[in-house]
């Protein structure tokens, strides 16, 4: 499942009008960084197209998870404000969209509702890491749905529902030569 639709589920259009407006096509080549270990990461990146592998220094630089279309880097060290806890790389030719860190605080602070969403959806996302996480670590595979309630249940698929239509809906405005220079990108994004 992509995990940006848990950030464009909570998201309204506007917002994400927004991210289109600020964010930076980048093309990254197999084996190039986009994140180290370590060092400040001043972007969180939406992976549009392409596959990125995730290293730690302490396991000898051994890949412990892999990334694909939908995916969302950067966020935990926007969160806290902490160096990244391990390097990001490209596993085969790959398209990113960057989001400065200092463009995105700039409007958390301007929009109250905007931070409301924004916080909330980072709040989701990284919620089911944690859950994927611990699920991985118990021979699982998490599914969202496992434990929620009826309420809770509609409530995550239309929000899933809505984050998949808006994923869709900016892959096609970036590829869109009218609103936005990006025509090259061709991704599918129904994954």
């Amino acid at each position: 499942m992509k995990r940006v639709v848990f950030i464009l589920g909570v998201l309204e259009d506007d917002d994400v009008d927004w991210l289109i407006e600020v964010g930076q096509r980048q093309e990254l080549q197999p084996g190039q960084v986009l994140i180290r270990e370590g060092e400040p990461c001043e972007h969180i990146y939406l992976i549009l197209d392409g596959g990125l592998e995730v290293s730690v220094a302490a396991l000898n630089a051994q890949p412990i998870a892999h990334l694909a279309t939908g995916e969302v880097v950067g966020e935990m060290s926007f969160v806290d404000s902490q160096p990244p806890s391990a390097t990001v790389s490209a596993l085969e030719p790959s398209i990113v969209m960057s989001i400065s860190c200092a463009q995105l605080r700039h409007k958390l602070q301007q929009d109250i509702w905007f931070a409301s969403r924004f916080y909330r959806a980072l709040a989701i996302l990284l919620s089911s890491r944690l859950r994927s996480t611990v699920k991985h670590l118990q021979g699982e595979h998490w599914r969202p749905v496992a434990s929620l309630n009826d309420a809770g249940l509609d409530e995550m698929n239309d929000m899933l529902s809505i984050g998949g239509i808006r994923f869709d809906w900016m892959l096609k405005r970036l590829r869109d030569v009218n609103s936005n220079p990006w025509e090259e990108l061709e991704v599918d994004a129904t994954d």
